[in-house]
């Protein structure tokens, strides 16, 4: 922005302050001439007009009505040229302008106004090559900062020092926010408030409103018609040319990292949908194989599943954070930081199945209420882009079981979560006879030994060895450790008399091809 000094210095004898005074540093936004009685029409405020005094030098009264009028228009400055009209500024004119609080420059006799408009552009011209270098190599420095680990972060710290404020990028899906300075920090809970207006207004541009009194630019993060989050800040000056270019630099790096992260997130669901149909269709053993091979890491031998009623258009992802905040039967875990990591998920017949490790459960009981699930719901929701969660959302959460177990638990799972009532997460025992059919399942699948004979005839001797041995036809020792295996693959006692007695039946079924239910 060029100031009235900068241009007095520019101009130099062309232009100089009215009386003893030195120009201010005040910002001239442009130069305008004009020898209308009210040129006001003609002015947006902030300029330097340049007239001769013909509308107002012969008068008092018209000095102060002409000046006032001006100063209403918020007009910086006036240029009275000396010559036709005027050979010295009158005095009435002088008090005229100091009581407005305009500020008042003399043109010389003989000299061109244009000589003034001229010096105004050439300042100006500089002044924009000088913000563009700065801005250029900002804007350089912001995109090395993109490469960096802590991209976001950085960016965001880039943009706040280059503006002389503060900056703030929240992401749509209620992800933590990346403030700087820290201090910012207190201002979010507003942030997150304007931004869920905004996702309700749908409308994806720029948008300006006050907190506590300061103003703050919200910059929606677009990937296509998708918003992943908002930019927020709050410079304390008015924004420059070179700003917005800044400010459009970050917002692009923003979307291009919003635009991985979508790349990985739907390449990992894909892989963790892949591994859960596998174990939901009893082929662990296939399951851990995928799970090894596309780098999911090693699949929890003990899991619990937790089944998602949805509706039609409902996303499975802010189903899945909004479960977590279900009213919940009693005992039941948190399951708040499980779900965050869960990548065995999968839509199946209407319902999300997750595939939680049970050792990952946390042992405060989960719960919330629907005012907690409708602020999750519209955080989660990108714009009024996606439609919000339904208001039947209900969950269940089955016991822990090993990954045989998970075919044989999954009716009795699906039948507990579509009869859920509305904003509940219900619990659910895994039924014996279902437990004792994954079990049965887990010892078919044992490559490297065959585990569902030995246990079938350990059984049937009543776990005597000598007999088991001897109808096997393998020594004692090998079939302790077969049994020692066998046992925890399953993860129970074998010479407990109740799993006796249910794997017993079990194992009947399966010889003669009859499921359970």
């Amino acid at each position: 922005m060029i100031s009235l000094l900068q241009l007095g210095a520019e101009l130099g004898r062309d232009l100089s302050p009215c009386g003893d005074a030195d120009f201010s540093a005040k910002p001239v936004t442009g130069v305008h001439v004009s020898e209308l009685e009210d040129p006001t029409p003609y002015l947006e405020g902030g300029e330097l007009l340049l007239t001769t005094g013909m509308p107002f030098a012969s008068s008092a009264a018209l000095s102060r009505r002409y000046m006032s009028r001006l100063g209403a228009k918020n007009v910086h400055a006036v240029g009275l040229g000396l010559g036709p009209w005027l050979s010295v500024v009158p005095q009435h004119v002088v008090e005229a302008s100091l009581a407005a609080g305009i500020e008042l420059a003399i043109v010389p006799d003989g000299v061109p106004f244009q000589n003034v408009t001229r010096a105004f552009w050439r300042l100006s011209t500089r002044d924009d090559t000088s913000n563009l270098m700065d801005s250029l190599g900002t804007q350089t420095a912001l995109a090395r900062a993109a490469t960096r680990p802590d991209a976001t972060r950085a960016v965001v710290r880039g943009l706040a020092q280059a503006l002389g404020g503060w900056a703030a990028y929240m992401p749509a899906d209620a992800g933590s926010e990346t403030v700087w300075p820290a201090s910012t920090s207190a201002l979010v809970p507003d942030l997150r408030a304007e931004s869920i207006r905004f996702n309700k207004a749908g409308v994806p541009s720029a948008a300006t409103f006050e907190i506590h009194g300061q103003p703050v630019v919200l910059y929606p993060i677009l990937v296509e018609t998708r918003i992943h989050g908002f930019l927020c800040i709050g410079s304390g000056r008015t924004l420059t040319k070179a700003d917005r270019q800044i400010i459009m630099t970050v917002s692009t790096l923003l979307a291009l990292r919003a635009r991985q992260r979508e790349v990985i997130v739907s390449t990992n669901n894909a892989l963790g949908a892949a591994a859960t149909k596998l174990l939901l269709h009893g082929q662990s053993e296939a399951a851990h194989m995928v799970a090894e091979d596309v780098g999911l890491g090693e699949l929890p031998s003990r899991v619990r599943l937790l089944g998602i009623r949805l509706s039609a258009g409902d996303d499975p992802g802010l189903a899945a954070r909004a479960a977590v905040r279900l009213a919940a039967d009693p005992g039941l875990p948190d399951l708040a930081a499980a779900v965050d990591q869960c990548a065995l998920r999968r839509v199946q017949d209407s319902i999300l199945y997750l595939v939680l490790s049970a050792a990952g459960l946390g042992g405060t009981p989960s719960g919330g209420d629907h005012e907690s699930l409708e602020q999750n719901a519209l955080l989660g929701v990108s714009a009024g882009l996606e439609p919000e969660l339904s208001g039947t959302l209900a969950a269940a959460l089955g016991d822990p079981v090993s990954l045989g177990e998970i075919p044989g638990n999954l009716a009795v799972l699906r039948q507990a979560t579509l009869q859920a009532p509305p904003g509940r997460l219900v619990a659910v025992s895994a039924s014996e006879d279902a437990r004792a059919t994954g079990w049965v399942q887990v010892l078919a699948d044992y490559p490297r030994a065959d585990l569902l004979n030995t246990v079938k005839e350990y059984l049937r001797a009543r776990g005597t060895w000598e007999d088991s041995a001897r109808a096997l036809g393998i020594h004692r020792n090998s079939l302790r450790h077969r049994i020692s295996v066998a046992s925890g693959l399953i993860g129970v006692d074998l010479d407990d008399p109740d799993v006796a007695a249910h794997l017993w039946l079990a194992l009947r079924r399966n010889e003669t091809g009859l499921g359970t239910s």
